[in-house]
Formats: C-alpha cells, structure tokens, sequence
C-alpha cells in the first residue's frame, strides 16, 4: 500500500492541482489550460471495448450514434458486448448495482480476463482497423436509461443498498475506485446512464452525475488519470448543454435545459440519432484529451504520480541556495507540460515540499 503522505505534501499536491487546473464559473467543471490539453488522436491503434446494453447499441451503431466508426476514425480498434456476453452471462447485468460484480466481486478476474481479451462486435459498426493484439486498454462502462430512475434525495450520502437510490450508487462507485487504483495500466471511462423523460427522479439523476463528474474522484482523493467521466446524460438534456473539449478548455455546462431527455421521440426513452450523434461528437475529443493525459502518466511526465502498489520514495531535501524541481525553470526540466515555471501557486508548492522534507529528516 502507498504511505500516507504528510499534510505538507497533501499542501502540495493540490497547490500544483491549482496550478494545472483553472476554475471557470458556474456549472463549469475546472479545466486546463490549452497547452497541456490534446485532442489529437493517439499515433497508434489503441483497442477499446465498450459495456453497454440497447442505448449502447444505438449510440455505436453506424447511421444512429455512429460512435463505432468514428472511434475507428480516431486510431481506437473497437469491441464490444451486449446482452448474453461473456462467463455466466455476465454481459446481461449492467445496472448500477451490477458493477461489482464485474470490477471487485468474488467472480470479478475471471469477468475481466474475458473483457481484456475480446476482439469481437456486438453492434452494427463499421470496422477498418486491423486487430493490433494484446488486450483491450481502453474500458467504457455504461447503464441503460432505466438506471436514470434514482430514489433518495439529491444530496444522500454514499450507502450500501439493495435498491437503486442516490446514496447507494455513490457506494458503488467509490468502491469501484479500488480495483482502478491498481491497474494504472488500463484506462477506465465511466459513460453516465441517459436520462429520462418522466420527471420523478430528475433531480437524483442530475445530482447524482453531477457528482460523479465534479466530486467522485476528488472525494476519494483518487490522484491517477486513469479514470474519467463523460456525461451522457447532461449532454442529452439540452442542445446546450455540453460535456466536451471547447476552445482550449473542458467545459461541463449543466445549466441550459431541464434535468429531463430532451432527444426523444415516441414514449421510447431511447435516446434519438440527433442526441446520440451530439453525444458522439463531444465524447471522441475529451476522449483523446484523456487519453493522453492518461499515457503522459503512464510515461512519467509531469502528472505522475506514485504507483498505487509502491511507497512513495524518499525525497532529499534540496541544498541551500538549490532550486526544486517545481522551481526549475520548465526547459530545464524537459519541460512538456506547458506551465509557467515561476508560478506563484508552484513556489508555494515547493516550499510545502521543502518544509516536508525537512520535517522527514
């Protein structure tokens, strides 16, 4: 297990949180600046498979979602599974409450042996990439519109429970953040259920992937790049409301419409071509942003952070008159990240990391 680090060092790490995240107004969630964000696809053909049921489907199908091709488009080779997938069927139970039971259940290696090996297809996309072997490195993970329905109050504290409510899908999630911890290896994608159309559980559901986006990760103190959140639901509320890379930033607007589906037609909560189609074209950037934020850790750039199964190692204190790696200016550090090396907000952080030091000796 990882040591515990100092308050200092807790200092620390989140002065330079701060000095990479900039925070926007209401209903924005904090975003970097331009520099350190990429949108481009990755240079290599990375596998991907996605957890869905029907409106998974659609959204990756080719003339509704088109996610499928698009991802092909953008270097992901795509699988996926769907109803009666894989050991015990465990590709029909995809609820809130099932992820468990995929992720840290007693059953959960032999599950996810089977996901990070399938190569196959279960929807109706198109696929021109050849199979680049291993396994698949890239996880998405989405519940139907029915998990939408979420009893409790907005603001119930995480809680085990039987039934679907605010407090114990919260409990789900934070207990998922385990088995992600310790495989910095793969990329885990939360995609939150679509919304629907009857209002009774509204708020819940707005409260709930609010959270899940803002709050989930920073509450569990989660310091690795290798878990992120889109926001299907939000996205499919408005036309206005987005979850997406825009001018430089992310930008999570959650204020434009109702907490109801706005791309419906018919009584069928399924969300409409239209919806999945926006959906699509904010998903695949903020995609590609996090994944190279994800690889550019993995590579041991400057969002690192220690491996959940190793120590932290042990930092000497820096000679007097001797500047910290923070305070170095960004070409003597091979600087790729695009701070500004003399940033107040990372020579305070420095001093936090001397004073921990000098506190350890």
């Amino acid at each position: 297990m990882p040591t515990k680090p100092s308050p200092l060092r807790w200092l620390a790490r989140l002065l330079i949180a701060l000095a990479l995240l900039g925070l926007q107004g209401p209903g924005l969630a904090p975003a970097l600046a331009q520099s350190d964000l990429d949108p481009s696809p990755p240079e290599g053909v990375v596998r991907l498979i996605f957890i869905h049921h029907s409106s998974g489907e659609n959204w990756l199908t080719d003339g509704n979602g088109d996610l499928g091709l698009l991802l092909g488009e953008n270097n992901y080779f795509v699988s996926d599974t769907n109803y009666g997938w894989g050991p015990d069927a465990i590709g029909d139970r995809t609820d809130i409450l099932n992820w468990p039971e995929w992720f840290v259940g007693p059953d959960s290696p032999r599950y996810l042996d089977a996901l990070y090996q399938e190569s196959g297809q279960n929807s109706g996309y198109t696929r021109t990439l050849e199979d680049p072997g291993g396994e698949n490195q890239i996880i998405l993970f989405k519940s139907c519109f029915p998990n939408s329905a979420l009893e409790g109050s907005p603001d119930d504290p995480p809680a085990p429970a039987d039934t679907l409510t605010v407090g114990a899908a919260r409990q789900v999630y934070n207990d998922l953040l385990t088995y992600f911890a310790s495989r910095p290896d793969k990329l885990f994608v939360v995609i939150t259920a679509p919304p629907l159309a009857d209002p009774t559980y509204a708020a819940n559901a707005r409260a709930f992937n609010t959270w899940l986006v803002e709050d989930w990760l920073a509450e569990n103190d989660y310091p690795y790049h290798n878990v992120f959140v889109f926001d299907f639901y939000n996205v499919l509320t408005d036309p206005n409301n987005h979850h997406r890379y825009h001018d430089g930033a992310i930008e999570y607007i959650t204020d434009q419409g109702g907490d109801t589906a706005y791309y419906v037609e018919g009584g069928d909560d399924h969300p409409t071509p239209e919806g999945n189609q926006k959906a699509t074209e904010e998903f695949i950037p903020l995609l590609n942003v996090y994944y190279h934020l994800w690889q550019e850790e993995l590579a041991g750039g400057e969002v690192v952070i220690e491996a959940p199964a190793a120590p932290a190692a042990e930092e000497a204190a820096p000679a007097e008159g001797e500047a910290t790696e923070a305070e170095a200016p960004a070409e003597e550090q091979g600087g790729g990240a695009g701070l500004c090396p003399l940033s107040p907000v990372l020579l305070l952080a420095a001093g936090a990391i001397a004073m921990a030091n000098r506190q350890r000796r």
